[in-house]
């Protein structure tokens, strides 16, 4: 099952547990989210104005290589937190706005009162 399609099924922890599936598919994604440079370039292109993000933006923000960047965002690419376009000779990222409103659903809890 494709990881968006077990996210959207999945349901909030405080609801129901998780069957196996599930569980593996959110800890794929919060895996990808445990690593700092990882959130710090979701982070980089959730708070960019209009949405994207050159990759050439991106790569300028840290002292690490452009493969060692690139390795990154293919990370989360393949969980579902990032989209790309290819643009001439830059590459442009955007969050996938679905992907994160399933991560917040799957975390909602009820209010205690």
């Amino acid at each position: 099952m494709e990881l968006l399609q077990l996210l959207e099924c999945s349901p909030p922890l405080a609801r129901e547990p998780l069957n196996a599936e599930q569980a593996a598919g959110v800890a794929r994604v919060f895996k990808a989210l445990g690593d700092p440079v990882r959130l710090r370039i979701l982070s980089i292109v959730a708070c960019r104005e209009g949405g994207e993000v050159c990759v050439c933006d991106i790569t300028g923000a840290f002292e690490l290589s452009q493969p060692t960047i690139s390795h990154h965002l293919k990370v989360l690419k393949e969980v579902g937190l990032l989209t790309s376009e290819r643009r001439a000779s830059w590459v442009y990222y955007r969050l996938v706005p679905e992907t994160l409103g399933e991560l917040s659903a799957i975390l909602g809890t009820p209010a205690v009162v």
